[in-house]
């Protein structure tokens, strides 16, 4: 299915692409891939910007250990993609462990150049996962 430029092979490779770099906080591929105007929801009801995504992955205090995505849909709209994945995520937050199983929504858009970049994410623990 394509829809203007989108097709859910580049929203699947740009997933893995995005996963890729938070395994390996990769901040250069996060600072292509993230939009300036990032508005990420996490699953505490915190509400961040690209400058502090980044600065999380930067900073070694979150470490990802393995990001096991599952139950994936693709929605493409006319400029815009929206992903629901659960995701299977273990590491540690400040050296004790942090686990746990998610559900994420992001929005991806392709910016001026055509990169896609998520402009808008939410994050939702799965109880009694």
């Amino acid at each position: 299915m394509q829809t203007e430029g989108l097709d859910e092979r580049s929203i699947l490779e740009a997933e893995e692409r995005l996963r890729q770099a938070m395994l390996a906080a990769d901040t250069d591929v996060l600072e292509d891939i993230l939009s300036p105007d990032l508005i990420f929801t996490s699953h505490m009801g915190t509400v961040l910007g690209k400058a502090d995504d980044l600065a999380a992955h930067a900073s070694g205090l979150f470490k990802i250990h393995s990001l096991d995505p599952s139950e994936r849909q693709v929605r493409l709209h006319a400029d815009f993609a929206v992903v629901s994945v659960r995701m299977r995520i273990e590491g540690t937050f400040n050296g004790a462990p942090a686990n746990g199983d998610f559900r994420f929504t992001r929005i991806w858009k392709p910016n001026s150049t055509g990169t896609l970049q998520v402009v808008a994410g939410h994050a939702g623990m799965l109880a009694g996962a």
